[in-house]
């Protein structure tokens, strides 16, 4: 039985009305656990701003897993010899610059030091472990890690706060009154260089690139980069911070109080000083506020319940996720705005509107710099171009793919009318009218109108979502055409909702037979699956197109967001085994942890795969716009004759 709710992570308040699921129940079933360290994945606590990555023993002693958040950024040096005047025409390594920065920040490396009897420090590995055992509530958001070192029990409760950078560690062990445990802070050195931080982020051998200073009477750190500063505040029981070496950016907190076998203490990250009426008074309160807010059926469910939670804590930040969210740094840590839709759209399927909300605030805080890019930089007459790939800044990295990708364009619109069917207000046609008008403007500004045909084109140039074809051979692309052709009329009905007037204006043989056109993304699919039907699009053949993608697709070149567009696709068309089968394909990996794995082209964690899912399940559950009155349950699953039963509720239909 495969029970679906809009299960809410521990970061998030609810208040359950005539429940017919025991969410508590559900989710806490596939509590992840561990016996050892994995190589690639962290086991984390975040809340979506903030994310802390462990190892086996609830920190990080083994393995320097990230601790990332959404505010944390520097810029390099700009390359020797360059100058700002000079990225007016920008190429080679100021080029690279562009796309380097700014770049995200790994904020702390915190793990355990070991003594010796004789008080000397000893080199600590795995090994020297015992009985390690680790395990993470999902429904409070905290990990338990338990082991035994040097013949004595140690237990260890790794939490976040809800919505602080705060990272909160309880250390139980008759090691600690033997002064015998204690903790460490190591502080990178981060910069721009690596395209993919995986699964590490920042170098710790590059000491004399960085500065800092400890201010002990506050328990201050201050690490200093080049083009960037953070502030480290540790609190909690009684215990001695010292730097291990004038040069070295390590710290040791040593617990001080002989009788007590536990020692508690936090590390709040932040941007600008901390004062203590920033801080929390206690690690229970940090603990409190975390615990506050949270054979095929069964696999699939884990996945749900996982990504659910892995979503939670690494997508539903100020700032749109990057693709490995805040575990490690991919694309040096910079948002693909052609990937928000799959990192983000199903906040509103899944009823989480306190989070959706914020997509709305992303897109009118880049709309300058989208008016920018389309009037000032590209010429185009009027509108606003979403960029690619960005940072909080909005600003546009350089790069040939980044600047014609196109299929991005359209998102915002999606957006707005999903929030809109929710909640139809004059409130919401305002709060999404500039995005919704400029948006629209540039897409018909793009399209030009074609002498020979006497219609529309669509490039070129312009680089189609598979990212594999040549941008000055495309012109009208399939699902970039039909996905133009939905936006339009989306924005064509808001306009005319405000009240506002609106403004008007063949395949080759070959095509199935070789590689080059049939391999990475099929967006053929989406035609009919992720999109619903647009003017023009006869649905038949759609769906004839839609088999044949299944039976010719260079399947082995799927990857990312593929198998949920393709599992949509079989939906709506009516094929729900085939829906399923998607879902569990080889192809679409979760590790034991539910962290989404990345394959040869991406790094791990991939979370257009988790955010790809969830949009995929609830979609399958509850339906589309245009489904007939009395339609069955469910109808992306197998139906109850077949015997599967499926229980949902609080989910949303998708457009």
């Amino acid at each position: 039985m495969l029970t679906l709710a809009a299960v809410l992570p521990f970061a998030i308040a609810f208040s359950p009305v005539a429940a017919v699921i025991d969410r508590r129940a559900i989710v806490t079933r596939y509590n992840p656990s561990r016996n050892a360290s994995n190589a690639l994945t962290s086991m984390q606590v975040g809340n979506g701003n903030f994310a802390f990555g462990a190892d086996i023993t609830g920190v990080q002693t083994f393995k320097p897993f990230g601790t990332l958040s959404s505010w944390a950024w520097e810029n390099d040096s700009l390359p020797a010899g360059k100058t700002l005047e000079e990225i007016e025409n920008y190429e080679g390594p100021i080029e690279q610059w562009l796309i380097s920065n700014t770049s995200r920040l790994n904020l702390a490396h915190i793990g355990l030091v070991f003594f010796a009897e004789d008080g000397s420090v000893e080199d600590l590995t795995e090994g020297n472990l015992s009985e390690p055992h680790q395990s993470l509530d999902l429904w409070a958001g905290i990990i338990t890690s338990t082991f035994t070192l040097a013949n004595t029990p140690v237990k260890i409760e790794t939490f976040v706060h809800d919505t602080a950078s705060i990272v909160g560690i309880n250390i139980t062990s008759p090691l600690v009154s033997q002064r015998r445990l204690a903790v460490f802070l190591d502080f990178p050195w981060n910069d721009g260089s690596a395209k993919f931080a995986a699964p590490f982020v920042g170098r710790f051998n590059e000491t004399e690139k960085h500065s800092k200073f400890l201010d002990a009477g506050k328990s201050m750190i201050v690490h200093r980069l080049v083009n960037a500063t953070t502030y480290t505040r540790v609190r909690g029981d009684r215990g001695n911070i010292t730097r291990d070496t004038p040069t070295a950016h390590r710290y040791t907190v040593l617990p001080a109080n002989p009788t007590s076998a536990s020692f508690m203490l936090s590390a709040h990250f932040a941007a600008d000083k901390i004062t203590l009426s920033d801080y929390l008074k206690s690690i229970q309160s940090i603990k409190k506020s975390a615990v506050q807010g949270w054979k095929e059926a069964d696999e699939l469910q884990r996945r749900i319940i996982l990504s659910r939670y892995l979503e939670r804590v690494n997508e539903s930040g100020d700032t749109p996720p990057q693709q490995s969210g805040l575990v490690n740094n991919g694309q040096h840590g910079k948002f693909h705005m052609e990937m928000f839709f799959w990192h983000s759209a199903h906040w509103a399927l899944w009823n989480n509107w306190d989070i959706f909300n914020r997509v709305s605030d992303i897109y009118n805080r880049f709309l300058p710099s989208a008016l920018a890019r389309a009037q000032v930089q590209q010429g185009w007459d009027s509108g606003a171009r979403w960029p690619k790939m960005t940072d909080p800044s909005g600003r546009s990295a350089p790069g040939q793919i980044n600047n014609l990708l196109l299929w991005q364009q359209p998102h915002p619109l999606i957006f707005a009318a999903d929030e809109n069917r929710s909640f139809p207000s004059v409130s919401t046609l305002q709060q999404w009218a500039p995005v919704v008008r400029e948006t629209a403007n540039f897409m018909a500004s793009f399209a030009h109108f074609n002498t020979s045909t006497s219609v529309y084109d669509l490039g070129p140039p312009l680089h189609v979502v598979s990212e594999d074809t040549s941008p000055n051979a495309i012109t009208n692309p399939a699902f970039e055409l039909a996905y133009w052709r939905l936006g339009l009329k989306i924005a064509e009905q808001w306009i005319f909702e405000l009240g506002e007037e609106a403004v008007y204006e063949g395949i080759g043989d070959e095509f199935w037979t070789g590689p080059t056109y049939t391999n990475d993304h099929p967006a053929l699919v989406g035609l009919h699956g992720w999109l619903p039907p647009t003017p023009g699009l006869d649905l038949e053949h759609a769906k004839r197109t839609a088999v044949k993608v299944w039976d010719s697709w260079n399947r082995a070149e799927c990857w990312g967001w593929d198998l949920p567009m393709l599992a949509m696709s079989a939906a709506r068309n009516g094929m729900p085994f085939a829906a399923v089968d998607f879902l569990l394909d080889p192809l679409f990996q979760f590790d034991d942890v539910g962290m989404p794995i990345g394959g040869r082209r991406v790094a791990t964690p991939y979370f257009p795969y988790s955010g790809g899912l969830l949009y995929a399940v609830a979609f399958m559950a509850v339906g589309w716009d245009g489904l007939a009155e009395g339609e069955r349950e469910a109808p992306g699953f197998p139906s109850k004759e077949s015997g599967w039963n499926f229980v949902f509720e609080g989910l949303n239909r998708a457009i």
